[in-house]
């Protein structure tokens, strides 16, 4: 997210104004937890996320979905409860404003929920106890959701728990990119490369950055 600031303009930070705050929430968690040679793969992904701010609400919801549904089947067991209510809010919320049945549910989010029917029986047990009033989902709360998802990958006892986690910010920005139909082409950044067997020294590096 550093480097998405860089490339828009803006002061140096990790909370850029150019993205979306809760896919950048989720890019600096992801590259948190990722060792070296996994943290490199998001480099390429870093262009993309200049100027993806989606205005669309259910943009949010999206994002909160993917992230919910890729840790239901290998977080533990506490962190399912929370990701299989967020599903279920999330796409109630969903249908709501898309007028469809409350009990729609989509396919990938039925597929997550079938991984786990303890979190999915408790979590319609709290939604019948406390009822449930359709309503926007907060950022805030979906920041909250997408930390805890990426936790929860992190911690699971899986082998291939860091390519999942690459994965999961390669699907989060491809959402957020389906609800901005007009955001720019990504930046095309070209690095530096040095020539086999050329030393290059200062003066040439100038020469290079400001030709003619």
């Amino acid at each position: 997210m550093e480097m998405a600031s860089f490339l828009a303009g803006e002061r140096w930070s990790d909370r850029p104004a150019c993205t979306d705050p809760v896919l950048a929430e989720l890019a600096r968690w992801v590259n948190d937890m990722l060792d070296h040679p996994h943290r490199q793969r998001l480099v390429m992904m870093v262009p993309e996320v200049v100027g993806l701010t989606p205005d669309d609400p259910r943009a949010t919801t999206g994002l909160l979905l993917t992230a919910a549904r890729a840790a239901l089947p290998v977080a533990a067991p506490e962190r399912q409860c929370i990701m299989a209510l967020a599903i279920l809010n999330a796409e109630r919320v969903l249908a709501d404003r898309e007028g469809r049945s409350p009990d729609h549910l989509s396919e990938p989010s039925r597929s997550a929920l079938t991984s786990s029917p303890g979190a999915e029986s408790w979590a319609r047990a709290q939604l019948a106890r406390r009822g449930f009033s359709p309503a926007a989902v907060r950022p805030s709360s979906a920041a909250k959701v997408v930390s805890l998802a990426v936790d929860g990958i992190a911690r699971a006892w899986i082998d291939d728990r860091q390519e999942r986690l690459v994965d999961l910010l390669r699907d989060g920005i491809d959402v957020m990119a389906a609800f901005s139909p007009l955001v720019p082409d990504p930046l095309v950044v070209s690095w530096p490369v040095r020539e086999p067997g050329v030393r290059q020294t200062a003066a040439t590096r100038k020469a290079r950055s400001h030709p003619g």
